[in-house]
């Protein structure tokens, strides 16, 4: 990639909208901006100007075949009115001049702003090139670079937070001083090898154990984070199964509080998987209504049945659902059964109606009453699935918590490191040996905030980008 490149792109989504805005960056961003815009004032870092685009008429970048090609539009005549902000280097974004140009968001216009750049000389921006030169200039490490893609990407308001806390460096915050007490030990090992025949003293094995303990620990509990992190970045599933017209599809409706899923009172009625996306405390849900589990009475329901045990297979969370009007049968018992080894919640449906419902079933999984008709119990429902998302003590506060397996496989393998070098010290083996797992472990923790990473890695991961970020 080529930092002296100025380049270009259309920074809004695809489509037509009220304000449509591109973005210039580079070296050349003023030159190539200027002579295609009539300002009110000149430019100044950091102040939005008024003014008009000028379309100067047929350039080279007007091919035969296009729609413009062949007429003669008049020369310097105005496009539309713009807004111009200019970000003056090193104080921008990627740290080049960056010239923000908003204009009504006519795809024409917006493409034909693009058109002019690149007639001008700018290249156009490949996807996430402009967070990437914000990252290989320094003004990023590469956790708040994955940060702004995360912010992006936000289906919740706590998503959007926890990205916007990524993005002030709070992972990286967390790392620094675990990767400054390695770095220290590291010097102590290296002076007592370099130095050695001029009486420093050298790091007996057991405080080199210790102070690897001291430096773990704090690794391990960052690497626990990762279950916590994964859920809020990707959400988790919950499937919600039982037998025919046990009240599922009445109770997925209650749940994401509109009428989603069909209801009928002929068991049998729900044949394929239904699914729809809800928040609880800003982490995304995806709630799925499967169909009754029984013995199929045709091959569509036998298909839905099949579909509905893969979706209890494959849920993080797993709702129980029993008529609690009536006594628990053969198939509840095998639903229990099979759901005894993972994280489910038992729910007995249709308190609202006389029979069984109040009493205890023998099972280990936490029991609910709930009436999806009234509404008894939904409440507590919720509550239930959140003490299952974020454990008995509730919501995950630390900031700085691994969010995508890329950091938690560093995270890993920098604990394997620091382990293996613990090994070699009790062992006695020389401290060069030592040193060698301790550097494995110092380069797993700059390759989370990009300190040494690869040009593949970095390709993959601002690959993902949209093209305007």
């Amino acid at each position: 990639m080529n930092l002296d490149d100025t380049i270009v792109a259309i920074a809004t989504p695809p489509g037509r909208g009220g304000i449509g805005v591109v973005r210039l960056a580079g070296p050349g961003a003023c030159e190539i901006a200027l002579p295609m815009l009539r300002l009110k004032h000149a430019l100044e870092p950091g102040r939005a100007v008024f003014g008009e685009l000028i379309d100067p008429g047929n350039f080279s970048g007007d091919v035969e075949g296009s729609a413009d090609a062949g007429t003669t539009p008049l020369p310097n005549s105005r496009m539309d009115e713009v807004v111009v902000m200019y970000f003056a280097r090193p104080r921008s974004y990627t740290t080049d001049d960056i010239i923000e140009i908003s204009a009504h968001g006519s795809p024409v216009v917006l493409g034909r702003i693009v058109e002019l750049a690149l007639a001008a000389g700018a290249r156009l921006a490949e996807p996430g090139e402009f967070t990437m030169r914000a990252f290989l200039n320094g003004r990023l490490d590469l956790t708040q670079a994955e940060a702004v893609r995360d912010l992006i990407d936000a289906q919740t308001v706590y998503q959007a937070k926890v990205a916007a806390q990524q993005l002030e460096g709070a992972l990286s915050r967390r790392i620094q001083p675990i990767k400054q007490k390695l770095i220290e030990l590291i010097a102590l090992l290296e002076a007592g090898i370099d130095f050695a025949e001029d009486d420093v003293a050298v790091l007996p094995e057991s405080e080199i154990s210790r102070q690897l303990s001291l430096i773990e620990a704090p690794l391990e509990q960052l690497a626990r984070s990762f279950a916590y992190g994964k859920m809020v970045h990707e959400g988790l599933t919950l499937a919600i199964v039982g037998r025919p017209n046990v009240g599922k599809s009445s109770l997925f409706n209650r749940l994401i509080e509109r009428e989603r899923a069909i209801v009928t009172s002929t068991p049998g009625t729900t044949r394929d998987l239904v699914s729809e996306t809800v928040s609880l405390q800003g982490i995304p849900i995806k709630l799925v209504d499967t169909a009754g589990i029984r013995q199929a009475l045709d091959e569509a329901e036998s298909i839905g049945i099949q579909k509905s045990l893969e979706a209890l297979a494959d849920a993080d969370l797993v709702l129980i659902v029993l008529d609690g009007s009536q006594a628990v049968v053969a198939q509840d018992e095998e639903l229990l059964r099979q759901a005894a080894q993972r994280a489910a919640i038992l729910v007995r449906n249709k308190a609202d109606l006389n029979g069984t419902c109040a009493a205890p079933i023998d099972s280990p999984l936490p029991q609910v009453k709930t009436s999806a008709v009234t509404g008894e119990g939904i409440s507590e429902l919720r509550r239930e699935i959140l003490r299952h998302v974020s454990g008995e003590k509730g919501m995950q506060v630390d900031p700085g918590f691994l969010t995508n397996v890329r950091q938690q496989r560093l995270v890993q393998d920098a604990i394997s490191g620091l382990q293996k070098g613990r090994t070699a010290a009790r062992s006695e083996t020389p401290h060069e040996m030592v040193l060698l797992d301790l550097y494995s472990a110092l380069r797993a923790l700059d390759e989370i905030t990009g300190a040494t990473t690869t040009d593949d890695i970095l390709n993959l991961i601002f690959s993902t980008f949209c093209i305007g970020k």
